[in-house]
Formats: structure tokens, sequence, C-alpha cells
């Protein structure tokens, strides 16, 4: 199934009812559709997209980049959603990699997006807003404006819809590539576990450019509305929710954290807001109990999987009908209706419940690939069953306990940050011999980036805000180290000469037990 036909339903069903809602401009089914034909007719006839064209787009959540999304779909192009918190560096190879010649920018990236034009990383930049200097640019508006609307391209199963890039264990990220089957398969799953219909709003709090913001296309598909805001707290956000009759929001366990101690929550009617998701870990249990305590009428649900298998498990609100402490909420849920999960062994053996191995999957929402790397795409799919390299177990009921990670990766707030980068980042400091970026236990952020370093002989030892600053020169400002450890004693390494962090990891975290 194309992902447009989420949009066509709407317009079918609901035309004149709120699609989307951003500051003061609340816009029908009827008239975005509209732009988006339009936009897809400009993206066709002036800017010169043909069917396939990857096309890029760097900005914050807004009802524009909704338009711009399903304009790319509408006009047969793939999807190349940049992560706004990437360094220039990092969205030129990601650009570069995809072929992307057309990228779409919202106004706060104009300086970035000029630069990518300047380097070659485009040919071809469309403002999606702002003021424009150079009157012969292409803008979003002007070519809403000028163009008649497109015929919606029909889309097949199989397509390619949109090329999504995640960090990479060779320190290169690798474009994961997803079908218009894929999307459909993901949000569709979603509807079956999700009480969301439409009547339903949905606050969009995680970024667009994110997988995790797949509320993108279920809420389309029927023909709910959406509230966009460019930027926000956990504050802010509870403010939207109270103001537009949010009914449903998706976020992350530090921010639900955030909205349970607002000190002026009682004074907001949230009486419509019916349930709060959570992703990227499992909610602590005191703050699951002050969330109970504080929106009693809210229900709560997990949603766990990758970029290359989405939604594969959930943790439902029935699932978290039980007390705080409750081993169950320390898992990720059971895989969910038309999905299924293995914990295999080394030789991809299922093993039996309770016994840790690789976590394996395998549906609809498993990737195509990964974007020209064929090789590592065959490394990870096997068999029909794609390996995740997280290591768990399940228990007797199905449900599933990520124990560890086989990859050297670190979940911060819900983002990926894969060591290689950031160690391959500090190795460029002239004071730095070697390093091992590892995750330890957050407070706030589930894990945080630390970065055991060795100093060259006979050099003086930078400052944590020397490295921060010079690692925000090279990577984006989450991947950077948010504490640093110094050692005289080199790392250990493997006979093969690889540095083996289980023992690093296990010192430090032994010595962080002692205060």
């Amino acid at each position: 199934m194309r992902i447009t036909q989420g949009l066509v339903r709407a317009l079918v069903t609901a035309p004149d009812r709120i699609a989307t809602i951003d500051g003061d401009r609340r816009k029908t089914w009827r008239e975005v559709a509209d732009r988006v034909a339009r936009l897809a007719g400009g993206l066709q006839n002036q800017a010169g997209m043909q069917t396939g064209d990857r096309i890029g787009v760097l900005a914050h959540n807004c009802d524009l980049y909704f338009e711009a999304y399903f304009a790319i779909l509408w006009s047969g192009g793939v999807l190349t959603l940049m992560n706004t918190r990437l360094a220039t560096a990092e969205l030129s190879f990601q650009l570069k990699d995809a072929g992307v010649e057309t990228l779409l920018y919202g106004e706060e990236f104009t300086a970035v997006a000029e630069q990518l034009l300047a380097e070659g990383a485009v040919k071809c930049l469309i403002a999606m807003d702002g003021d424009v200097a150079d009157q012969s640019r292409l803008t979003q508006e002007g070519l809403i404006a000028t163009w008649e609307p497109a015929a919606e391209h029909l889309a097949h199963n199989n397509d390619l819809a949109g090329i999504f890039y995640t960090g990479g264990t060779t320190g290169l990220p690798k474009g994961v590539m997803l079908s218009h089957g894929n999307l459909h398969a993901i949000a569709s799953n979603l509807l079956m576990t999700i009480p969301f219909d439409e009547t339903g709003v949905n606050f969009h709090a995680a970024p667009m450019f994110h997988l995790a913001d797949i509320g993108i296309l279920f809420v389309t598909m029927c023909g709910a509305t959406h509230v966009f805001r460019r930027s926000f707290t956990a504050e802010s956000m509870l403010e939207a929710i109270a103001e537009h009759g949010v009914t449903h929001c998706f976020s992350v366990p530090a921010v639900i954290d955030r909205m349970a101690k607002y000190e002026k929550l009682a004074e907001l009617d949230l009486s419509r807001l019916q349930m709060l998701g959570y992703g990227g870990s499992s909610l602590p249990a005191a703050t699951l109990a002050l969330a109970r305590a504080k929106f009693p009428d809210i229900k709560f649900i997990q949603g766990f999987g990758q970029t290359e298998m989405a939604s594969v498990t959930a943790l439902t609100p029935q699932d978290h009908e039980c007390d705080d402490d409750h081993p169950r909420l320390r898992s990720c849920g059971k895989m969910a209706p038309g999905f299924e999960i293995r914990i295999v062994d080394e030789d991809g053996v299922e093993v039996p419940r309770g016994e840790i191995g690789e976590i394996v999957g395998r549906g609809d929402n498993v990737m195509m690939g990964y974007w020209n790397r064929p090789e590592e795409t065959a490394d990870v799919m096997r068999a029909g069953w794609l390996h995740t390299r997280d290591a768990g177990w399940m228990d007797d009921e199905g449900y599933v306990y990520i124990t560890d990670r086989l990859k050297d990766m670190i979940v911060s707030g819900a983002e990926n940050v894969y060591s290689i980068e950031v160690e391959n980042a500090l190795s460029w400091h002239p004071a730095i011999e070697e390093s091992a970026v590892i995750g330890v236990p957050d407070a706030v952020w589930g894990e945080r980036v630390h970065a055991v370093i060795v100093c060259k002989d006979g050099v003086v030892q930078p400052s944590f805000e020397e490295l921060s600053a010079f690692c925000r020169e090279r990577i984006a400002g989450y991947k950077t180290p948010k504490s640093i450890s110094f050692r005289v004693e080199r790392l250990p390494r493997s006979a093969a000469g690889k540095i083996q962090k289980v023992p690093v990891r296990e010192a430090l975290l032994a010595e962080l037990a002692k205060g």
C-alpha cells in the first residue's frame, strides 16, 4: 500500500476537519491536500524532480514540513530526512551518500543550507519559509502558489519511500531503505496497538526526521489532527496539549519525568489527554509512580524497535496495569501483531526462554536493506531474519527484556550514539593517544556518553570544555562526551589489538558506584 493513500482517505472522509495546527495556523484536510499536490507539481515542473529522486528536508517540526513530506511522496520522490542536530560535515556526507540534489530547508537552517550548496553537497535549495534574500531562490510557498495540483504518483508496495540514516559500527552512517509497504505496515500495526481514531489530536514531540514520529502516518490514515511546534520544553508542550485538546503524545522517559514535575500542572486543563507513549528505554519505577499520580486518568504505552525494524514490540496500556516496580515494566513488551521476534545463539538457533541471546526479528516492518551497502545488509539480514545486535531474553509469557548491546551503541534520550563515531572525533585531538567511549547510567537521559582517555606522553591534559568544543566541530552536540575520565595506563586490548571495553566499563561503573 502506498503511503499517500492515507492523505487521499483523509481528504475523502474528513475534508473539513482540522488537519494541522501550528501556532496560529490551522488548515483543513482539503487545504493540506491541495497544498501538497501543488507543491508536488512545483517539485516536478520547476525543481526538475524525477520519479525516484532523493529529496532532502532539513527543518524543525512544523506544518510546512508535513506538507513537504507528503509532497515528495506524492510526486514520486524518496524522502531523505536530515537530523537537525548533526554537524554540517555529517549532513554533507549523508546528502552525498544518498545522491540528494534538492534540499528543502527551514529558515533556522538557512546558513547551513547555503554552506551545503556552496560545498556541492546539493545542487538546488528550496526555502520552506522565512525571508529569502535571493529572489531567484525557489520557495515552498512560491511553488504552491504557482503550480497546478499534480496527479498522485501511485507507488507500489515495494517501491522505495525513504532513506533514514542511522549510525554505523564502521564509523559511517548507513541509509536504511524503507519501502511504502514497510512504512504502511509500521503505521497500520500501531493502529492495532494504540487506541486512536479520527477524533484524536496528536502532538508531535519526536522530531519529524526520526522514525519515532510515525504519527505522521497513522494520524493521517485516521484523518485526525496533527499539532506541531518547532521548539518546546516539557512545560510548553503541556501548555500546548491543554490549549489544543491533545489526546495523544509520544516522547521519552526523561520528558515524561519533567512533565510530571511541572509546578503549574494543576492549573492546566488536560481533560482530553488520553495517552502518553514513550520509547528508548523503560520508565524508571519512581518516574512511573510520579506520572501515575500526576496523570491518574492517562494510559501509558511503550514501543521498541530500531530504524531497520521499527515498532516491533509494545508494552500496552494493559501491561502497565501492575505495580510500579513489577518486573514486566522493565521489559519492552511483547512482539506486535504481524511481526516476529526470536532470541538466538551465535549460530542463529533459538535459545530456551529465559536464556540470553541476540534479538532477531522478521515481518513487513523490516527494511529493504542499507543504501548502497550490500555487504552490511547481508551481515544483518540472514535467512529472512534481521539481526539487531541487541542482546536480551524472553520470558514464558513472551515479554522481551533487553540486557545489553552486541554493538557499541549508547542510547541517550532516545538518540542512538555509536561509540566509534565519538572515538573517531576524539582521535583527531593532538593530545589524545587512545580512547574508549561507553555509555554510563544517567538519571535524566538513561545513558550518557562517557569517554575514557589516555593522553600522549608529555602533553598537557586537555580540559573537558576544550574536548567538548573540539568534538562539536566534528559531530553533533548530543554525541559529544558528557563526562570524561583520564587514565595513565594503556587501555586493555585483545589478541587482535582491539580495545576491550568490557573491563573498561566494569572498572568505571565500579568507580562511579563508590561515589
